[in-house]
């Protein structure tokens, strides 16, 4: 059994198309037992770790958002679509997607953990780096994501669903270009192209072997041979969640005062109420066509 998961683990590298190019740098680290190593102990290190990773997640969101709804936006020109009027990044889309995964979604922690532990062991031959390089006072060199993954596993923390979602399009992201791990922006799903997007798309849709075989290797019973649907459904749930978040009055809802600061970008994108918000119509003041009474 422990050849099979290393043939796989291999099977998978050699698709993802890096096995080797990594040779010698962060794919072959060991984890570290930063808890023992760190003089800020391993809450504090987590805890400089979280902005780095929320930033990743964040840039991954705004490439997943243009993909739905793109607008003038450096991310829609990057994958090749820019458009004139305004879209899901005006519309706050990227927001809408981290505040309704990581607060309105039920993500148990016994799959959000091994799920993270999967996407760590897939994403370390990549050398993926982190936005910045974490020294500060810890007297640590933390550079790439599989690293600062495996801190954050050490820890009994919740692992944000956003930050499990952003992973797991991140690495099929690698699978489809593995050159995607350079190049602007933080993300590797938000350097690819509209089509190669769509490819990354495509293989969680379609239950890619490799990558299903990675993650369902980690994960405990009962929900070995579930990562196929559980991908599928992800994938699904996030193009709806991002076309939702751009069309809906989210990014311009004053929640104190419960109205909107401004036209909705879904407004303008649909030409919804061209007159601004109306208090009804003409038509329904009073009776109907002045009707008292109906008989059968």
């Amino acid at each position: 059994m422990g050849n099979e998961k290393a043939l796989s683990r291999r099977v998978f590298l050699t698709r993802l198309g890096v096995l080797g190019a990594v040779a010698g740098t962060s794919g072959l680290l060991p984890r570290l037992s930063y808890a023992s190593t760190s003089p800020l102990g391993l809450l504090n290190v987590v805890d400089l770790l979280r902005p780095v990773l929320d930033q990743l997640s964040r840039d991954t969101m705004n490439g997943l958002a243009v993909f739905v709804v793109p607008g003038p936006d450096a991310y829609s020109a990057a994958q090749g679509t820019p458009r004139p009027e305004p879209g899901a990044m005006e519309a706050r889309t990227p927001e809408f997607l981290i505040r309704s995964l990581d607060n309105f979604l039920p993500f148990p922690q016994q799959l959000a953990r091994p799920l993270t532990a999967a996407l760590q062991t897939g994403l370390a031959p990549t050398g993926l780096r982190l936005p910045s390089l974490v020294i500060s006072l810890t007297g640590l060199q933390v550079g790439t994501v599989d690293q600062a993954l495996s801190i954050l596993l050490q820890n009994n923390q919740a692992v944000p669903l956003s930050l499990a979602v952003a992973l797991v399009l991140n690495l099929a992201a690698t699978q489809v270009d593995p050159a995607a791990v350079n190049g602007p922006f933080l993300s590797p799903f938000s350097r690819l192209s509209f089509e190669q997007k769509a490819q990354a798309f495509a293989l969680l849709e379609g239950g890619d072997a490799a990558l299903v075989a990675l993650l369902d290797a980690q994960l405990p019973q009962p929900l070995h041979d579930s990562v196929s649907g559980v991908l599928e459904f992800v994938a699904g749930a996030l193009l709806e969640f991002s076309g939702f978040g751009s069309y809906s009055e989210f990014g311009v809802f004053n929640t104190t005062t419960r109205a909107l600061a401004s036209r909705p970008v879904g407004w303008q994108l649909t030409n919804y109420l061209p007159q601004g918000v109306v208090d009804g119509w003409d038509d329904f003041l009073g009776y109907y066509q002045n009707r008292r009474s109906v008989t059968g």
